[in-house]
């Protein structure tokens, strides 16, 4: 059966949850939050709402149903969607799901994007070369004159100005007279807008909405650039960021309001207090789990080796040895890269490889990471099978509830 709408996402009898959909934005700490849901999902026994072809919805048109992947045998209805999409609100509207995101200051958000996509954005790979030519930074060579560089009609440019409001589906070239409204409507639709600056008051605040527990909560952060791969912006550049990327800011600053008076509703006290106990709770974890932070993907296995860029180094971490097999799985599933764990759940679900982009979805559009092998999905799915309970049973400290 092929999901027609996803208006199928409704009607959840069997999670202790409300059905999710999550809009995984670019470069704003989405990685970590889509691993957090990954784990409850897989815990769960959740059906995902997969894309038919590699790890995103047909990226960069706008979502349609009809890039999710059939319904698997046995299943009557998808539980989870937390791959990388565009939304369109018009086609995303289950009665009962519980809708979330998050942002990012647009200053770090589009620094980051940059550095990530230099290679692959095309307004940013034409600034690449010119700056090789003039020995300057790409990225200064691209803020100095961004409208040289930016075509509107590239498909590939999405993301090259505005890209927070790009994935939430708005016209990112300018302003126009509907952008109030488009913003109530998005108020109105996301139960959480989360905000990368306030990561851990997020995750209380999503747990309380979805009923999880610390356990549920505890996070690495994940697909994090190498520092030499990070650039330092002086108050000029941030300027001219904030300036090409003025909606962004607006879409920011608004929601970063939303999301206080949220907290406020649930109480501010209570936030701190909660806030507090999760950062004790998942320091402890990440001190069973991790070996060691920050590691260069060179010296990782291919397992737990994020994917590469042409100009970022994204880091990863090695698991603690002498581990049961039990907390091996939970470990290696916090510190699991997003390809490797989506390809996992894929193979789940489905008991075959997830499918390559047809040749007509790489021609002239986003530039599709390769598909994972293979023999890295069996590794993925040997390794991370475990029996029982998917949440920590790092007994010696008292962590299991």
């Amino acid at each position: 059966k092929q999901l027609t709408s996803l208006t199928s996402v409704a009607h959840i009898t069997h999670l202790s949850h409300p059905p999710v959909v999550f809009l995984k934005t670019h470069r704003t700490g989405s990685s970590t939050v889509q691993n957090i849901l990954f784990r409850l999902g897989e815990r769960e026994s959740a059906t995902f709402a997969f894309p038919s072809h590699t790890y995103q919805f047909n990226y960069p048109d706008r979502f349609r149903a009809a890039f999710v992947d059939e319904l698997p045998e046995g299943s009557s209805q998808f539980d989870l969607l937390c791959s990388h999409m565009r939304l369109d609100l018009r086609e995303v509207m289950p009665q009962n799901a519980v809708f979330i995101t998050v942002l990012r200051d647009p200053i770090k958000t589009f620094e980051s994007v940059f550095g990530y996509y230099t290679s692959t954005v095309p307004a940013f790979l034409t600034a690449h070369r010119a700056a090789a030519i003039e020995g300057k930074s790409a990225l200064s060579v691209f803020l100095d004159s961004p409208e040289i560089f930016w075509d509107p009609k590239e498909p590939g440019n999405g993301l090259a100005k505005n890209p927070m409001s790009f994935d939430m589906g708005f016209n990112n070239q300018k302003w126009n007279g509907s952008w109030p409204e488009d913003l109530a409507q998005l108020e109105e639709a996301f139960h959480l807008v989360m905000i990368a600056e306030h990561f851990d008051e997020s995750l209380v605040l999503l747990g309380a909405l979805l009923g999880l527990e610390h356990e549920d909560l505890a996070y690495l952060r994940l697909n994090v650039r190498a520092s030499n791969s990070v650039t330092d912006l002086d108050e000029n550049m941030q300027a001219k960021v904030r300036s090409w990327n003025v909606l962004d800011t607006l879409l920011y600053d608004f929601f970063v309001q939303v999301f206080w008076e949220k907290a406020s509703q649930f109480g501010m006290e209570r936030l701190k207090v909660e806030v507090e106990q999760l950062r004790a709770f998942t320091e402890d974890v990440r001190r069973k789990c991790v070996s060691r932070a920050e590691v260069p993907p060179g010296e990782l296995e291919d397992l737990l080796r994020p994917w590469q860029t042409e100009t970022a180094t994204i880091v990863g971490y090695e698991v603690q040895g002498n581990l049961s097999l039990q907390d091996q799985g939970f470990c290696i599933r916090m510190m699991l890269p997003e390809l490797q764990y989506h390809s996992h759940l894929y193979f789940k679900q489905y008991g075959r490889d997830m499918r390559a982009a047809p040749l007509e979805l790489n021609a002239g559009q986003w530039p599709f990471r390769s598909r994972i092998g293979h023999h890295w999905i069996r590794k993925t799915y040997k390794i991370c099978r475990v029996e029982g309970t998917l949440r920590p049973g790092l007994g010696t400290t008292g962590l299991h509830r």
